[in-house]
């Protein structure tokens, strides 16, 4: 589960057969198949959990507390789940399981602080010669990552990769500081180095795949972002939300750069699934296909899809409080947004995705996955929405790394003067 290699569902049912009378791999197996964020699989996990409740009687506190931990993820309450987990990890630093679900959920709330501090509080009670140390190394230096705190993530990336190469967390943590800092040309050659390790049997390599196809957005190499698409983002690659989720952030990136990708858009909708159980079951994932239905230029079923997810965010009895949160603050307005760009209202748009930039980590992901909300408003700025707001985002761009390709392409689209560059 922490390593990424196979998945553990087998695992787990052996335990349970070896077991029966354990709650313990049922608790587990529920909480992996919640931390695909798939709807299609809570009914699944629900049944474990109920399982779980019928034989939780007697089981050590710890075991009982990840059941409850669980159990709030299920109904919802992703705050309530975390601390359950920090109480965990606070009484048994060394409670593995407890950092990797912490760790997922803080990613999926953008919590950056807890990405970072929860491993912290962690680490310096293991033993290094534990195996399962650089995993929570990984976890570490992906937490530094997001706190901005670009050399210690390196550093700490490093030396887990160091202890264990095959330690995806660690690979990524390295390659988002790349991507931060404009290392484009090495973020490629880092994710090749590493390939042999990644690339086949983990759960991770979907992600690494679109990290490697960031890297050469940010050159501007669209044929060779547009192969990677081709192999590894498309297709039979894609067989989870997770992944679905990548392709659209890229098609849609491609999208914003005048690439006709309705065809690559469309093809990606054919196996994503929108049922009524996956309306507003998870905004950021919403935002995502919208900007599919967008790219593939239905207009009027994106318009649809966020009429649905506005009315289930405001359901005061659904369970889902927390993605109801992460809806109205964010996931909703920043859907409007896109529409609005889509229908060629550039000024709505850039006024309602800026409203939501200070707020976008509240609905999940990482810096470089939300850095499509500046990249869409970007593009409203340039097609005459508030040209100078676009400048001044582009400006901070500019500050925080060097100059790319990418970045010039924007440059240019909104005619920044010569003297500026």
């Amino acid at each position: 589960m922490m390593s990424f290699y196979d998945v553990p569902l087998a695992d787990l049912d052996t335990a349970i057969a070896a077991d029966p009378a354990w709650a313990l791999p049922h608790t587990m197996k529920a909480g992996f198949l919640l931390s695909l964020t798939e709807p299609g699989l809570v009914t699944e996990a629900a049944a474990h959990l109920a399982t779980a409740r019928t034989l939780v009687d007697g089981a050590p506190s710890r075991e009982r507390g990840h059941l409850e931990a669980v159990q709030a993820v299920l109904d919802g309450r992703w705050h309530a789940a975390c601390r359950a987990w920090d109480q965990i990890i606070t009484e048994h630093p060394r409670d593995a399981l407890a950092l990797q679900w912490a760790h997922l959920w803080d990613f999926y709330r953008g919590d950056a602080v807890q990405l970072r501090q929860r491993p912290a509080r962690a680490l310096p009670e293991w033993d290094g010669n534990d195996p399962l140390h650089p995993y929570v190394m990984g976890l570490y230096a992906f937490g530094l990552e997001e706190c901005n705190l670009y050399p210690q993530a390196e550093d700490a990336g490093r030396a887990a990769l160091a202890a264990d190469p095959r330690g995806p967390w660690a690979v990524h943590a390295v390659a988002h500081v790349m991507e931060m800092q404009g290392r484009f040309d090495e973020g490629a050659a880092w994710l090749r180095l590493h390939q042999p390790q990644w690339a086949e049997g983990n759960g991770f390599a979907g992600h690494l795949w679109w990290h490697k196809a960031l890297f050469r957005l940010e050159g501007l190499d669209l044929p060779g972002v547009l192969r990677l698409i081709d192999s590894h983002l498309s297709g039979d690659a894609l067989q989870i939300t997770l992944q679905r989720v990548d392709a659209a952030a890229m098609l849609w990136r491609l999208h914003l750069l005048g690439q006709d990708v309705s065809a690559l858009a469309t093809s990606l909708l054919d196996g994503w699934a929108v049922d009524e159980a996956s309306v507003g079951y998870y905004a950021f994932n919403d935002v995502h296909l919208v900007m599919t239905l967008l790219a593939a230029g239905r207009l009027s079923q994106a318009e649809a899809w966020v009429s649905r997810c506005a009315a289930r965010a405001m359901q005061p009895d659904d369970a889902r409080r927390a993605n109801h949160a992460m809806a109205r603050e964010v996931g909703l307005p920043l859907m409007r947004g896109l529409l609005a760009l889509s229908r060629g209202e550039a000024e709505l748009a850039a006024d309602t995705i800026y409203g939501v930039r200070g707020l976008a980590q509240r609905f999940g992901g990482s810096h470089a996955q939300r850095d499509v909300i500046d990249l869409s408003l970007m593009a409203a700025a340039a097609q005459g929405g508030h040209p100078a707001l676009g400048r001044a985002v582009l400006n901070e761009r500019r500050m925080a790394k060097p100059l790319t390709p990418h970045t010039r392409h924007w440059m240019d689209a909104l005619a920044l003067p010569t003297a500026a560059r």
